[in-house]
């Protein structure tokens, strides 16, 4: 079955690994749909924009939220949006499977702490896609 997925990666709050979120969003794509697939867009805007664009983007991402079947969230770069869309997605519940690099970053203690989320540490990249092909199946 084709799961609808939403990837969660910093936006606002880094795009040092977009490049990353692009080859996670299309290895996503090979079996199943990816609602977000712009955060892999390596020319996307870091800048803030008209409010009515910003509301804009809230009522679409939180309706991709609502419609998901399950949220991935590369967590490495810290971000507040990605943040608030893990617990917008909790709320709605909707599985969360959270992904960081353990030798970059330390994950906040707020999910770590928070049993909902499945939280999957990595050391290289390569460990990535044999976690995703559980999740994904």
């Amino acid at each position: 079955m084709n799961k609808k997925i939403y990837f969660a990666g910093s936006i606002r709050g880094g795009r040092v690994d977009a490049e990353l979120y692009k080859r996670i969003i299309a290895y996503i794509k090979r079996t199943d749909t990816v609602l977000t697939e712009h955060v892999g867009d390596l020319s996307l805007s870091l800048r803030e924009g008209e409010k009515s664009a910003e509301a804009a983007i809230y009522d679409q991402d939180t309706a991709w939220l609502r419609e998901c079947d399950l949220l991935v969230a590369e967590c490495t770069c810290p971000s507040l949006g990605v943040g608030y869309e893990l617990a917008y997605a909790e709320k709605h519940g909707k599985p969360c499977h959270v992904f960081y690099n353990r030798g970059k970053t330390h994950l906040s203690a707020m999910l770590t702490g928070d049993p909902y989320f499945v939280i999957h540490p990595y050391t290289s990249e390569d460990e990535i896609y044999p976690i995703l092909d559980g999740i994904l199946k």
